[in-house]
């Protein structure tokens, strides 16, 4: 088990690239197969989903689009309660088949915020694949259609998650060392 450092915190492997990438193909043929004939578009949660959405896309194998949007809600390594849209949509969503790519969700309030900014732009279905999530953690409904991991409330970093902006860049899922 190998160990990293960000911002003084000490971190040790929770998943590795392997683990994270058989499981992404797993559920990218079943969203495949769900959505074939149709050209669904996937939404990414930036800044966090980043890796978790060029893993996905690199398994379609059906005709689709993504675009991005920039939700946030941590500073450091804790909530601040609220959620800021920085970056908004760049496409047409009416009428569309639309899947939300979350690196994780941990107590639902992004999504929670952004599901009813999404249904305004009135989509033929929303669902949801989040690579993790944390329901020990949840503090809000959210609807998971695909979830790739679920994980004890840990801080983790790593495949797109970060600690105050370091770890995104790191292949493997690292868990805080107490």
């Amino acid at each position: 088990m190998s160990r990293i450092t960000a911002h003084g915190k000490e971190f040790e492997t929770f998943l590795t690239h392997e683990t994270i990438q058989k499981r992404i193909n797993e559920i990218c043929k079943i969203i495949s197969e769900k959505y074939a004939g149709k050209t669904p578009v996937f939404l990414g949660i930036m800044n966090g989903a980043f890796m978790f959405a060029a893993e996905v896309m690199k398994q379609m194998t059906i005709e689709c689009e993504i675009s991005f949007v920039k939700l946030k809600s941590y500073i450091g390594d804790q909530s601040s309660g609220e959620v800021t849209q920085m970056l908004g949509l760049d496409c047409n969503l009416a009428g569309r088949d639309v899947i939300i790519l979350e690196d994780i969700v941990d107590s639902g309030r992004t999504l929670h915020y952004f599901f009813p900014e999404l249904q305004k732009s009135q989509p033929a279905s929303v669902s949801l694949f989040t690579l993790l999530v944390k329901p020990d953690a949840l503090k809000f409904e959210v609807p998971i259609d695909y979830a790739g991991f679920a994980v004890p409330n840990l801080f983790l970093i790593g495949f797109g998650l970060d600690y105050d902006g370091l770890g995104r860049n790191l292949s493997d899922i690292y868990q805080a060392v107490v």
